[in-house]
């Protein structure tokens, strides 16, 4: 039997990845289990989305935590309970801090709307738009200390609908939800399991 990576999704929005990321879980084409969903957002969708797939949800507010390190720690005990290996962020909207850096170096995935370096940052959609690019796209990459500058795992490029920035995210999500699954599976094939 095939041993699977036990992963928490990070997610602030809809969670349309998470959806997808489960959906791959249940059906065998990504080799994991997910532990858990958290959330910085209580009130978002993924929470529902979450529940009705009934995955675990911690929904933790920053702001109610004195420090960011204190709001960390709390979350790196949780994920050590779970026995969490790799944590995945889809549409998380806040950097990650040194205590799960450390914690999990080199185990903490990204995706974002573009072509990175290109637009990192909030809007990236936006900001191609804006900028008058006529492709940008999907990145897949490992999280570091930085905004979006973790070394690239994967890319694939998405054409700009021009002015158009509702149809470029569909695009874009319709890519993010293939190119993420089978950039996990092979991720998670080619580093060992830390338990």
């Amino acid at each position: 039997m095939i041993s699977k990576t036990k992963i928490a999704i990070f997610a602030s929005g809809s969670g349309s990845n998470y959806e997808v990321l489960e959906r791959a879980c249940r059906e065998g084409e990504l080799d994991a289990e997910i532990a858990l969903v958290m959330t910085d957002k209580p009130a978002s969708f993924v929470v529902e989305r979450a529940r009705q797939t009934e995955i675990r949800v911690v929904a933790l507010e920053p702001k109610a935590f004195p420090t960011k390190r204190a709001f960390e720690e709390t979350v790196l005990r949780i994920l050590r309970e779970e026995g969490v290996e790799w944590i995945v962020l889809a549409g998380y909207m806040r950097l990650i801090g040194p205590t799960l850096l450390a914690a999990y170096p080199s185990r903490i995935v990204n995706i974002h709307p573009s072509l990175l370096p290109a637009f990192p940052g909030k809007d990236a959609i936006g900001q191609a738009i804006a900028h008058g690019v006529k492709v940008t796209g999907v990145t897949v990459h490992l999280v570091d200390e930085g905004m979006d500058t973790g070394p690239i795992l994967a890319q694939a490029a998405v054409s700009v609908v021009e002015g158009d920035a509702a149809m470029t995210a569909q695009s874009i999500h319709a890519v993010e939800h293939i190119l993420y699954k089978e950039t996990l599976q092979n991720l998670f094939k080619s580093v060992p399991a830390t338990r």
